[in-house]
């Protein structure tokens, strides 16, 4: 089951990558729920694909779209859990935003299910998506 959650996982983030948003929603649960850490007002947990979808439009609206996965280093899986590895950056008109980060999804019936954050500098993140 590993490899086929791998798939899943890197089609997920290659979707995001090539700007094919219109694939998560095959890749997507309905019922996904998704962790967000920090402090900001975007941060907490989200439930509903359609919640994700509308704190993702929040997301690319404040870095006008320059937010990115600059590198997938490593998919791990551990049955229907896996560990992503990656680099991130962003930038908005007066700051900046480039580091690490570990995303843990949990895949159920072939699809993403649950996704928890994690970054390098969280302060220094929760600063880059706050609303000004």
């Amino acid at each position: 089951m590993s490899a086929e959650n791998i798939k899943i996982v890197r089609d997920y983030f290659d979707a995001v990558a090539s700007g094919q948003l219109g694939k998560l929603n095959d890749l997507l649960s309905d019922t996904l729920v998704w962790h967000r850490p920090g402090s900001s007002d975007l941060s907490g947990t989200y439930n509903g694909r359609d919640a994700v979808f509308g704190m993702i439009g929040k997301f690319m609206e404040r870095n006008q779209g320059s937010f990115k996965f600059d590198g997938i280093d490593n998919i791990l899986g551990n049955g229907n859990y896996l560990a992503v590895t990656l680099h991130f950056s962003g930038k908005t008109n007066n700051q900046s935003m480039s580091m690490d980060g570990i995303d843990v999804l949990r895949i159920r019936d072939g699809r993403i299910q649950e996704v928890w954050l994690f970054s390098q500098d969280q302060a220094a993140e929760d600063a880059f998506w706050r609303a000004d």
